[in-house]
């Protein structure tokens, strides 16, 4: 009687590893996945702006080159609002239903990759403008290149089961 419980044990122990390795191996190695691309990649454009005459600097050329950058970020900031919108915060102090003070901010926080400088170009005497554009296909390059997104290839699970 004593034989049947050991040899029991000993199956259980032989069948358990293999049950649950199998299933896993099933889950991780016969999937075969295939990479999503949308359709359709939208386009953006911004444009910066930025007074020469206010710039930093000594000489106007120095302040040309930095009213160049200021422009540039300012299109950057204009680029981020467009893709991850504003944050928007408001205060309103009343005092016997008169209107005291009255705060609002706004911000933008995001990272801008892919963008492309189209031109930068003085417009009359003392502003810089910087023209961006954001290719979505640039970005979703670079996404392919680091997140490869995956799915389960169309009528692999049917073959299966």
């Amino acid at each position: 009687m004593k034989m049947p419980g050991k040899l029991k044990l000993a199956l259980a122990a032989v069948a358990m590893p293999t049950l649950i390795g199998g299933c896993s191996t099933f889950s991780d190695s016969r999937v075969e996945w295939e990479y999503v691309t949308p359709e359709t990649q939208p386009v953006l454009s911004a444009v910066g702006y930025a007074p020469i005459s206010t710039q930093p600097g000594g000489t106007e050329s120095i302040k040309m080159l930095m009213a160049i950058k200021a422009s540039k970020l300012d299109a950057y900031r204009e680029l981020a609002e467009q893709v991850y919108g504003h944050k928007v915060r408001g205060n309103q102090a009343l005092s016997n239903f008169v209107v005291e003070d009255v705060n609002l901010r706004a911000s933008v926080d995001g990272v801008i990759r892919g963008a492309e400088v189209v031109k930068s170009y003085p417009i009359g005497e003392d502003v810089y403008a910087t023209e961006l554009r954001l290719d979505f296909q640039n970005v979703y390059d670079i996404y392919l290149a680091t997140a490869r997104p995956k799915r389960v290839k169309q009528g692999y699970l049917s073959k299966i089961f």
